[in-house]
């Protein structure tokens, strides 16, 4: 539910790294075999659900009260969102592959002799095992703490390197709830679109059919929903909910470049300050060789995938994604390295998935927006960036 946030702050940060965290971890290189092309970017993006910042201090109760996430005490530290952007070199379209929180998975370090787990789990299993073992060594708790967080973005990203295929994980970006709040507040109001209405008494969300405008609250029960308390004709998944993480990426990108927040002096400060208290980099992530290309994407130039789940499933009482290890390393092996086109292209509009058919609350739509947008009701279909998209 985070990555709405990273394009906008990596795009914007470069003009002021002074504050800004960073983790000095080993990122993980390519497995022997794995392809790999010279200038190419490989960038994970984790959202924690923690409900506290960087130096695990609570955030202002406003945003607890915005979010519906209750306080500090509440939530550990999963990863509930990972996606692994790939940006190809020579200003090739970039992809985003969403990787379900919680596939089953083999862990890269087994924290506290665990092997196998929610992929989701692996950052705050880690994170505990090495805080326990610190504080109990003599280490202070604000040291043992920092120590803590960079084990477990070490493990998380060589366990997603793994999942993934072997490859190759050049830099990260973690970031939490507060930070995507900050945002969309930044950023308020931004236009997105339901194929139908839908209300959920946990997240907060209550929303009509088709294009409307929400606010930073709403921003974050549009991204947070994955159940439906009110419709008996609307089922939800967690699937759904990535989906609607990717949408919202889209729709921000779609606002950056229609409301000029790069030359907003206000939306930027607002942005460094964010991302100054609620994320996280490695050490050797160059900011300013990326901003160019960050703006690039916010302009649209980024594809989404969300990796396929084979089944449901049950495993020591707890409720998992069964997937095919092989399958998935063979679907990101050909998303970072596609075919060269050989043909002429079709007309793009005899693929494009099908315009909603639920009517407007009759807000008015952003005029960068395009008034029938694309609907996507399968988590599998590739979903296009430049245009405001409608989902479940």
């Amino acid at each position: 539910m985070f990555v709405a946030a990273v394009i906008a702050v990596v795009a914007v940060v470069a003009s002021d790294l002074n504050g800004i965290h960073r983790s000095d971890i080993a990122m993980p290189s390519a497995s022997p075999g794995v392809a790999q092309n010279t200038g190419e970017v490989n960038i994970l993006v984790m959202g924690l659900d923690s409900r506290v910042d960087q130096d695990g201090k609570p955030f202002p109760q406003e945003i607890y009260d915005a979010i519906h996430a209750e306080d500090e005490s509440v939530g550990g530290y999963n990863t509930n969102v990972l996606m692994f952007i790939h940006i190809p070199a020579n200003g090739g379209k970039a992809v985003g592959i969403s990787i379900p929180r919680d596939d089953y998975v083999d862990y890269a370090n087994a924290p506290d002799g665990v092997t196998k787990g929610k992929i989701k789990e692996d950052y705050g299993r880690t994170f505990q095992a090495t805080y326990d073992e610190l504080t109990g060594n003599g280490t202070d708790d604000a040291t043992a703490y920092q120590r803590a967080r960079d084990a477990a973005r070490q493990a998380q990203i060589q366990t997603v390197s793994s999942f993934l295929g072997g490859v190759r994980i050049d830099h990260f970006v973690e970031v939490t709830m507060a930070a995507f709040y900050r945002v969309a507040q930044a950023v308020q109001p931004i236009t997105v679109c339901l194929n139908q209405a839908t209300a959920d008494t946990f997240s907060g969300a209550n929303f009509a059919a088709g294009m409307q405008q929400i606010d930073a609250a709403q921003a974050m029960a549009f991204v947070r929903q994955r159940r439906d308390t009110q419709y008996e004709n609307v089922d939800l998944t967690d699937l759904d909910r990535t989906r609607r993480q990717q949408a919202f990426m889209i729709s921000l990108a779609v606002k950056l470049k229609s409301a000029q927040t790069f030359t907003d002096f206000g939306a930027m400060r607002s942005l460094i300050d964010t991302a100054k208290q609620y994320v996280a980099i490695d050490q050797g992530f160059d900011l300013l060789s990326l901003a160019s290309t960050a703006q690039r994407l916010a302009g649209g130039d980024i594809t989404f995938q969300t990796l396929p789940v084979e089944r449901f499933g049950t495993i020591d009482g707890e409720s998992v994604n069964i997937v095919d290890q092989d399958k998935i390393a063979g679907i990101v092996r050909d998303l970072l390295n596609p075919p060269s086109p050989t043909a002429a292209p079709t007309d793009a509009a005899s693929d494009a998935p099908s315009s909603p058919s639920g009517e407007t609350d009759g807000s008015s739509p952003s005029p960068s927006v395009s008034p029938t947008p694309q609907s996507y009701t399968n988590s599998q279909q590739p979903m296009v960036s430049g245009a405001v998209p409608c989902v479940n």
